[in-house]
């Protein structure tokens, strides 16, 4: 029995999962969203979580420090700190969010897309930038012409 266990194995030897977690989180960090198996979103949720309260607290050095014992790539952390962190001031938790999405062809691995959770002033935004985006891709393409 596997009485107060927490964690699921993944098929993986303590320290591959270690790295293979820490890179999905990374990866979701620089990102903001991923497509992974249902089991591995699940497991990367769990540290995802925990690096963001730790960036929401920002003490100094040390919550830096902690972070960036996972999260391995400089600029990743400086966006975690200085973006995605204070999206979050105001929010408790469940800052990430597990959509299903597909039976994957070959072994019918349940796969599922982790996402970090935004505000509709948010996506808002980011919908405007990207529109602007495409408006200014589609004048360069008109002038070429």
């Amino acid at each position: 029995m596997r009485h107060q266990k927490e964690g699921r194995k993944l098929s993986r030897t303590a320290s591959h999962r270690k790295a293979l977690l820490r890179n999905l989180a990374t990866a979701l960090f620089e990102h903001e969203r991923i497509e992974t198996t249902l089991a591995k979103a699940k497991e990367t949720r769990r540290v995802a979580e925990r690096l963001i309260t730790h960036a929401k607290k920002d003490d100094g050095v040390h919550s830096r420090r902690l972070v960036a014992r996972t999260v391995r790539k400089p600029e990743v952390v400086s966006k975690l700190f200085d973006t995605i962190a204070p999206w979050y001031a105001n929010r408790p938790g469940g800052y990430t969010r597990i959509l299903r999405t597909r039976a994957r062809l070959g072994d019918a691995g349940e796969m599922a897309i982790l996402e970090l959770v935004k505000t509709a002033d948010q996506k808002a935004t980011e919908r405007k930038a990207h529109q602007e985006a495409q408006k200014a891709e589609q004048k360069k393409a008109e002038k070429k012409r």
